[in-house]
Formats: C-alpha cells, structure tokens, sequence
C-alpha cells in the first residue's frame, strides 16, 4: 500500500524555473484532480488536529483550498486570511517582508474569539514569512496558535524556525 506521503511526493509536479529562472516551483494543483487522494489528504489533517482546535485560519490563496475542508471536517469555522484591500471592514492588518518587498495580509478580527485555539493552513511552508504574520495577526487579536498544517515544507529554506516559537505542533505531510 503506498503511503498518503508517497501518493502526495508522486502528484505534486516540479516546474523548474518558475516563477523566475533558479526557482523549483511545487505545482500542488495536480493534488485536486484526485477526489480520493484530496479526501485523504484532508481526514489526515483532520485527524492531527482534532480536539487541538477551535478554528482553521487559511492564507489566501491556497490555503483556502483545503483549509475549509478541514474546518468543515472539523466541524469548526473557518476564517479567511487575505491580502490587503480584498476583505470588507472591519479588518486589522499586518505588514511584513518577502524576499523582495513587502506584504500586507489582512483579517476581520470579529471572527477570532479571544482565547481561540487556531490552525493556520497554507499549502507549502517555505521562508515562513507569511505564515509568521499570520500567527502575529492572529495573536493581535487574543488567540494563540495551536497548529500549523501545510501539504509540504522546503527544508532548506528552515521556514519551521520561524514559526517554533508559537507552536511546536507542525505538521506537513512531505518534504523537500
């Protein structure tokens, strides 16, 4: 039987020099062509989190994509993380910096209950920057960070050490 890790590692297409030349880009849109696989891919999250959370936080975009799956699975809301300008008022917002430039990600804070216990899903954890600023945002608004989930995580970029300092439960279910 091969592993949900092996199904994920043979799904996810590598598309060497996008979006600008050196990059190896990880194409997770395969991964929905697979109403099984997408499935399984969503209960394992589930499973990880359950009892741990009392909200999914996903990061626009694809963290949505499963994100929701997962509240719904959960039985738990889900609360969009967006960028600047694209969620109506109220919003509070944070700032922070990408490898060339700046961010700004976006939340309604009337949707994080204080004292929350959240997930924050995204689709792969590189540099951890936007990750970071989510928990921060989330935190900015009285919850704590109780798990994040990502389908997988480029450990040569070390974007885990970033985040440790809020959670230690982490989970990706590959890595590169």
């Amino acid at each position: 039987m091969t592993s949900l890790k092996n199904k994920i590692d043979q799904t996810i297409v590598n598309v060497p020099n996008f979006p600008s030349e050196g990059i190896q880009y990880k194409d997770i849109t395969p991964l929905f062509l697979d109403a099984d696989l997408s499935r399984e891919i969503v209960s394992e999250f589930a499973k990880q989190a359950q009892g741990k959370v009392d909200l999914v936080c996903g990061i626009e975009s694809r963290g949505f994509l499963y994100g929701v799956q997962i509240a719904h699975e959960l039985n738990v809301p889900f609360v969009l993380i967006r960028k600047a300008g694209k969620l109506p008022p109220p919003t509070v917002g944070i700032s922070y910096d990408l490898e060339y430039g700046s961010a700004t990600i976006e939340l309604n804070p009337n949707y994080i209950p204080k004292g929350a216990r959240v997930m924050i899903h995204d689709d792969i954890l590189a540099t951890g920057g936007t990750a970071e600023a989510c928990a921060k945002l989330i935190e900015k608004c009285g919850a704590t960070i109780n798990q994040f989930s990502f389908i997988a995580k480029l450990d040569f970029l070390k974007g885990e050490d970033k985040l440790t300092r809020f959670t230690t439960d982490i989970i990706s279910l590959t890595k590169f």
